[in-house]
């Protein structure tokens, strides 16, 4: 079956106001570049987004926030924007921050089928007000909820028109966990090949998770926070 779509723009056209959305990616590192810009176009709205940040101001996820298209985060870290930050002490924004470990097993307990998991991190913070709590071998630990989508956006280094998913190193990150865990899954890829091209051993993401997939039109790749060494006196 044939999944390729013309474009980014074609690729989120069906998606609602309103929607649950994952988003890969690590800082900036294979972040679905496109299809957010995409996202951004449509003025698709009142979103809840679930990724491990939220971007920088004007790149990646800050560039809905700042369109005031997203109502709810689900994220581990968001130090680096600040519209993220005014619009949360603000009280405009929706927050649930979630523990590194955890958020990565509540997303692949989402595409595993698992409905929850039980935990030792959070125990006795805020992170366990008004959950489940239970002893193991002496030890509490608090019920965690798995994590879906009605929608994951994705990034891979190259897919096939199956939807089949090669990840290059870190970019890699949250991006095959998203895919199994939402009802539907658009990949955007920086090379398409045909079918039967890629190297089964190599594919981290089968077709049967992927329902749409495109070539990106452009890769910025940026660089979250960089840092230069001192030139020598």
């Amino acid at each position: 079956m044939n999944k390729v779509v013309p474009s980014a723009d074609d690729a989120v056209a069906r998606i609602p106001d309103g929607a649950v959305i994952m988003m890969g990616g690590f800082g900036l590192c294979g972040i679905p570049e496109n299809l957010i810009a995409a996202l951004k176009a449509r003025g698709t709205k009142n979103l809840t987004v679930i990724s491990n940040n939220a971007g920088v101001d004007d790149f990646g996820i800050g560039v809905l926030l700042r369109a005031r298209q997203v109502r709810k985060m689900v994220s581990t870290y968001v130090g680096e924007n600040k519209e993220f930050e005014r619009q949360f002490l603000a009280g405009e924004l929706e927050v649930e921050l979630v523990p590194q470990g955890t958020f990565s097993e509540r997303i692949r307990a989402g595409g595993a089928g698992i409905p929850a998991f039980f935990t030792p991190t959070g125990v006795g913070t805020i992170v366990a007000e008004g959950k489940e709590t239970r002893e193991f071998e002496g030890r509490t630990y608090v019920m965690e909820r798995a994590l879906k989508a009605d929608f994951a956006l994705i990034k891979a280094w190259k897919g096939d028109t199956q939807g089949n998913l090669v990840y290059r190193k870190t970019a890699r990150n949250f991006n095959p966990m998203m895919a199994a865990a939402a009802k539907i899954t658009i990949a955007e890829v920086e090379h398409l090949v045909k079918a039967g091209e890629l190297e089964p051993d190599m594919v981290a993401t089968p077709g049967v998770y992927v329902k749409r997939i495109l070539q990106g039109e452009k890769y910025e790749k940026r660089i979250e926070r960089l840092t230069l060494r001192k030139a020598a006196s």
